[in-house]
This record gives C-alpha cells, sequence and structure tokens, in this order.
C-alpha cells in the first residue's frame, strides 16, 4: 500500500531536553532547507526554534505532557512526513514508553525518521526532500485478516 508524500513536507522536530540546543544549532545551519516545508513540534522544542531561527514551528503538548502521542496521531493521520528526534540516549525519560510509541508508529506508516544530526543531515540533503514520494506502508489490517483464517 502506497501513500504519497508530497514536495513540500511536514517535519516534526523533536528533542529531549538535553538535546534541545544541538537541535536548535541544527536547525540554523538547515534554515534554507527547513524554510520551504511545514514544521511542528513538541512544546518548549517548538518554541524554542521558532524564537532563535525565525522558523515558523507549530507547537503541541510538550512530550510528556502528551505531545509525542498528538505527533503520533498526526503521522496516523498523515500530517507528519518526517521525523526530525534527537533524544538523549543517556538520560531515563518519564515518558520512555510514550517515545517508544511515537517510533513504533513512525516504522508503521514509513516515514522517515531522524535520531541523531547525522541521519538528520542526509535527509535534508536528499535529492527526494523536495520531491514526491511513494511511503510503502505495509497493509497490516490485510495481514492480520490472512493470519486469522
Amino acid at each position: 500500500m502506497n501513500e504519497k508524500t508530497g514536495a513540500k513536507k511536514t517535519i516534526a522536530l523533536i528533542a529531549h531536553d538535553n538535546r534541545k540546543q544541538a537541535l536548535i544549532e541544527w536547525a540554523k545551519e538547515n534554515v534554507d532547507v527547513l524554510s520551504k516545508h511545514d514544521l511542528c513540534g513538541t512544546g518548549t522544542t517548538a518554541k524554542l526554534i521558532s524564537e532563535k531561527t525565525g522558523l515558523t514551528v507549530k507547537g503541541f503538548k510538550s512530550g510528556p505532557m502528551g505531545g509525542d502521542e498528538q505527533i503520533g496521531a498526526s503521522i496516523v493521520d498523515g500530517k507528519i512526513d518526517i521525523m526530525i528526534f534527537f533524544w538523549d540516549p543517556l538520560t531515563a525519560q518519564p515518558h520512555d514508553p510514550d517515545v517508544k510509541a511515537l517510533l513504533r508508529i513512525s516504522v508503521l506508516y514509513d516515514i522517515p525518521i531522524a535520531m541523531n544530526q547525522s541521519t538528520a543531515d542526509f535527509l535534508m540533503k536528499s535529492c527526494l526532500i523536495n520531491e514526491e514520494y511513494d511511503n510503502h506502508v505495509i497493509d497490516y489490517y490485510d495481514r492480520i485478516r490472512k493470519d486469522n483464517f
């Protein structure tokens, strides 16, 4: 099952507290590419990126207050095309189950995910960033029906 992603993408920007400054610096370095797309993010991250870069970033709730779930729901609804998530691999988060659910949804709906700066750089410099793209979403409903019969 293919779902088309338009040339103009909606990019979710998320960062744990210890990684917010790194994401802000990355956004500053990529402002030219990011400005061509619609941006959203979790609470404080969205606000800080807007303030520090001048980019318009639609804010959801903070991650621990339901922002991860809001972004996940937007992915399910086909409203987010790419996720840049600078997470802190050394600090336990009170909302780790929410983060895991967000990552699962991202994989399930076949959206590109960058979990670090190198991957984010590769995504933004890809020839596909400004082109339409056919995502390859597996029809799990069909797979479940076949397994149950």
